[in-house]
C-alpha cells in the first residue's frame, strides 16, 4: 500500500491531540486534514477526496455520531474509525450503528491507531486508492467530478458546480437511496423549502443529461430522496 496516496480526514476538538495525531500520520506518509468539530468534518468530506475518516465523538457543533451518519449518507465505502474517551458498551454499539468500521478508546498508543488503520484499509481494499471517488462510470457515461464533465461517446457536457456536486453524491450512492436532507446539507448548506425546490430543478436537469443511455435512470423515492439506478 502506498500510504502517501491515502487522504485522511481527522476530526478532533482537542487541538493539541489533533495536531499530534496529524503530525504523526503525516510523518507516516498519510495526507491528513484536521477539523475541530463534526460540522467542519462533514463539509470537508463533501468537498475533498477522502479515503479514511477518524472521528472523535465528543465534539462541539456536531458530535461524531451525527457526523458519521452524514458521511455515510455521502459514501457507504470510505472507512470510519471512532476515536473517543467513551468506553461504555452502548456507546460502542451506537458508533457501529452510525456506520463505524472500528472504535478505539483513549488513551491509546500511536502504534495501535496505525495498526487498526492498516487492518481496516486491507479489509476494505482501500490500499493504493483502488476506489477513485471523483471519477465514475454511469452505464455508458463517464463522469469526472474534478473537471465537472459528463461524457458519452464523443460528447462532453460541462456541468455547473451544483450539478457536479449533486451527481457525485448520487454516484457515491449508486443503486441506493440518497436522502434529500443529506444532499441539501452538502450542496446547498441547508434544507430550506426554497433550496429543496431548487434541487428538484437540478434533478430534472441531470435526468435530461442522462437520458441518452436507457440503462440509466434517476428516480424519485417519494418522501425520502433520489436513486441513481444503473441496470
Amino acid at each position: 500500500m502506498e500510504k502517501g496516496t491515502v487522504n485522511v480526514l481527522l476530526a478532533e476538538d482537542d487541538r493539541n491531540l489533533g495536531n499530534i495525531l496529524k503530525n504523526y500520520l503525516d510523518a507516516k506518509g498519510y495526507n491528513t486534514t484536521l477539523c475541530v468539530n463534526g460540522q467542519e468534518a462533514v463539509e470537508v468530506f463533501g468537498k475533498k477526496e477522502i479515503d479514511f475518516v477518524i472521528l472523535d465523538i465528543m465534539m462541539p457543533v456536531k458530535d461524531g455520531f451525527a457526523a458519521a451518519k452524514e458521511i455515510r449518507g455521502m459514501s457507504k465505502k470510505v472507512p470510519v474509525l471512532f476515536l473517543t474517551a467513551k468506553a461504555l458498551q452502548e456507546d460502542k454499539l451506537k458508533g457501529f450503528e452510525a456506520g463505524a468500521d472500528d472504535y478505539i478508546t483513549k488513551p491509546f498508543s500511536m502504534e495501535e491507531l496505525l495498526m487498526r488503520m492498516h487492518a481496516i484499509l486491507r479489509r476494505t481494499d482501500e490500499g493504493g486508492k483502488s476506489m477513485n471517488e471523483n471519477v465514475f462510470i454511469i452505464g455508458n457515461y463517464n463522469f469526472d467530478f474534478n473537471r465537472q464533465v459528463l461524457s458519452i461517446q464523443d460528447k462532453d457536457l460541462k456541468l455547473t458546480s451544483k450539478e457536479a456536486g449533486l451527481l457525485r453524491l448520487l454516484c457515491m450512492n449508486m443503486n441506493e437511496v440518497l436522502d434529500r436532507s443529506v444532499a441539501l446539507t452538502q450542496i446547498w448548506n441547508d434544507d430550506s423549502y426554497f433550496n429543496a425546490r431548487s434541487m428538484d430543478v437540478y434533478i430534472v436537469k441531470l435526468r435530461k443529461y442522462l437520458k441518452e443511455d436507457p440503462s440509466v435512470e434517476l428516480i424519485n423515492v417519494h418522501g425520502v430522496g433520489f436513486k441513481l439506478v444503473v441496470k
